[in-house]
């Protein structure tokens, strides 16, 4: 691949344009004049045509010399015909006869070739007499000259104003465009001042805003990931150093290896459901891209009811009521996708609902009602990110997976403040 700078292009661009210019001056714009030309020949021959009134004004010198005339009377049936004394400097043909074999009368002008040359004549026709102006192209010749150089010197001056201007342009945009460059080299540099002055909105305006957008994201990301993984950290480390005082403790006798292994199992079953949360994440961003599931429906009443009659064990004192319209329960996407949904959700429920549950599926929408406290609107803009710290400062990964997956499936989720509790709305998301 050729490496050619963009000023480098711009003045091939500028030469190609001056070429194509060049081109139709000299090839194109002759070829459209010459109509234009030839209108000017013939009113030049036919204005001091009018003032010859017969043969002896053919030879007066106050008549154009460039001009030569020929004057034709009638009389008793022969024609007399006179000719100007510059004919021969006009048109070097010596036979008058075959000069008047070019020329059209009827016709009032014309033109013909002789000895690769263009002569221009003009006719007048009355009833006794004919006259005839004709010329060389010497006139037309001149008159080309006279308008290239005109054309010529306007366009010159223009095109070098024009590549003047160009030229300044292209090394302002060719310099913003290396800051931009810059920029984008040192875009995870804090250092670097990455505030960029624009006299004007542009496109290159628009680009640098656009990357700003991506720095202030990235940094963002990092910072995300960053805290996320300390998050996660603090997530396993729990379980992990729970089950180490126990085996301390077991050792040290201060407690029974029953209660140990039942702890270390406890234990051990968190972190399983942690790191199958992790890797069932994972698996939605992989497999993002493909819509294959979008093809799978599945009716989410079945899903529903075994997974409250889970949660029905943990919380006895919690009451679940169902309202399921039958026609309204098949939707896009697996059993495993939406037992992930619905078990979430539930296990969020559980430890905020009062006394209350209410699972509503109607109109292709799943409604999920509890009756716990609302949820503060800091922690409500955030309650989606994985990690993020939620209500009470419990902070996980469940809703994650809840948005993400649905978001696979071309469904939303929006979460409502409402009174006596909180609603959360399955539906599909508008295109």
């Amino acid at each position: 691949m050729n490496h050619i700078k963009l000023t480098e292009q711009l003045l091939l661009i500028c030469i190609a344009i001056i070429g194509i210019i060049i081109i139709s001056l000299g090839v194109v714009l002759p070829n459209n004049l010459i109509p234009i030309y030839e209108s000017n020949v013939y009113s030049y021959l036919r204005e001091p045509l009018i003032l010859v009134n017969n043969e002896e004004d053919i030879s007066n010198n106050s008549i154009n010399t460039e001009i030569a005339y020929i004057y034709i009377s009638t009389i008793l049936d022969t024609n007399i015909v006179k000719i100007s004394d510059n004919m021969s400097s006009i048109i070097d043909i010596g036979d008058v006869d075959m000069l008047l074999d070019n020329i059209d009368f009827d016709s009032g002008n014309g033109k013909f070739k002789y000895k690769m040359r263009t002569y221009y004549y003009v006719t007048s026709v009355d009833s006794n007499q004919m006259k005839v102006a004709i010329t060389n192209d010497e006139y037309v010749n001149e008159m080309k000259k006279s308008i290239y150089a005109i054309i010529f010197r306007i366009v010159g001056i223009t095109l070098v104003l024009v590549s003047f201007l160009m030229v300044l342009w292209s090394t302002k945009l060719v310099r913003r465009i290396k800051r931009l460059k810059d920029k984008v080299d040192n875009i995870n540099n804090d250092k670097y001042d990455h505030k960029l002055e624009f006299s004007y909105k542009d496109e290159l305006y628009t680009l640098d805003t656009a990357i700003e957008n991506m720095r202030v994201y990235l940094k963002e990301q990092e910072e995300y990931k960053n805290q996320m993984y300390q998050n996660i950290s603090h997530d396993f480390k729990t379980p992990i150093t729970v089950m180490e005082s126990y085996i301390e403790a077991s050792e040290d006798g201060t407690t029974t290896k029953e209660k140990t292994l039942e702890v270390i199992k406890e234990q051990l079953k968190k972190l399983e459901i942690k790191v199958h949360s992790l890797l069932y994440l994972n698996k939605l961003n992989y497999f993002r891209d493909r819509r294959d599931n979008l093809n799978v429906t599945y009716d989410v009443s079945l899903i529903i009811n075994a997974a409250v009659d889970k949660f029905k064990m943990t919380r006895p004192d919690v009451e679940f009521v169902l309202d399921i319209d039958k026609k309204s329960t098949v939707f896009r996407g697996s059993a495993d996708m939406w037992e992930a949904i619905i078990d979430n959700i539930l296990n969020n429920f559980i430890r905020y609902a009062k006394k209350k549950v209410k699972i509503t599926v109607k109109n292709n929408k799943i409604i999920l009602y509890n009756d716990g406290e609302n949820i503060d609107e800091n922690v409500l803009n955030n309650i989606f990110t994985p990690y993020e710290k939620g209500v009470n400062g419990v902070f996980g990964l469940g809703l994650s997976i809840v948005e993400k997956t649905l978001h696979f499936l071309d469904y939303d989720i929006s979460i409502e403040n409402v009174k006596n509790g909180v609603k959360f709305i399955i539906y599909e998301q508008r295109k």
